[in-house]
């Protein structure tokens, strides 16, 4: 299974590509794509980079599924709000590519990848490197998308067999054929 990782952002949109064969985790590519080139006041514009490079991505490297992280909410009102919009771009973007679309908060992955939600930056940038084997340290977006390919990769496929088997409700929203379950 090939898991695309998204960490949106209005500025910088990490991504990153992770092949999972069982526990064994491959590194595929990681990236950004950027709006800084943009006027910041041109939101349209910068929402179509984002959504026509994600679709770059997914065409590219061919994931099956997909993990983006959840917005959290923060002090300031208007910068969520346009984090969201962002991140609604990304996701319609690999919707419209048919990926189904795992949600995962950035606590859910710190978790997975560093093995505790207060990890910082810099420790999942090495526990991301160490975890895909990598020369040297992938950049800040780029290690947060991989952390939510590898959390994916881990967690997604434990809990859908806990669904599969009739158990309890996925605790990350699932998005497919329009509907959230």
């Amino acid at each position: 299974m090939r898991v695309l990782g998204i960490d949106p952002g209005l500025q910088t949109t990490g991504f990153g590509v992770v092949d999972v064969d069982g526990h064994a985790l491959t590194y595929v590519a990681s990236g950004t794509i950027t709006t800084s080139h943009l006027d910041r006041g041109n939101l349209p514009a910068r929402l179509k980079v984002l959504f026509d490079g994600i679709a770059e991505v997914r065409q590219r490297y061919q994931p099956d599924v997909a993990a983006v992280e959840i917005v959290f909410v923060n002090v300031n009102p208007q910068a969520t709000l346009l984090l969201g919009q962002a991140r609604g771009a990304c996701v319609t973007a690999l919707v419209a590519c048919q990926l189904e679309v795992a949600e995962y908060t950035a606590l859910q992955m710190k978790r997975a990848v560093a093995g505790h939600g207060q990890a910082g930056k810099a420790q999942v940038q090495e526990m991301v490197k160490r975890l895909l084997r990598l020369p040297g340290l992938p950049g800040k977006d780029a290690a947060d998308a991989l952390g939510l390919a590898i959390t994916h990769a881990h967690a997604g496929l434990t809990m859908q067999k806990i669904a599969d088997a009739g158990g309890t409700r996925r605790t990350s929203a699932m998005y497919k054929g329009g509907r959230s379950y």
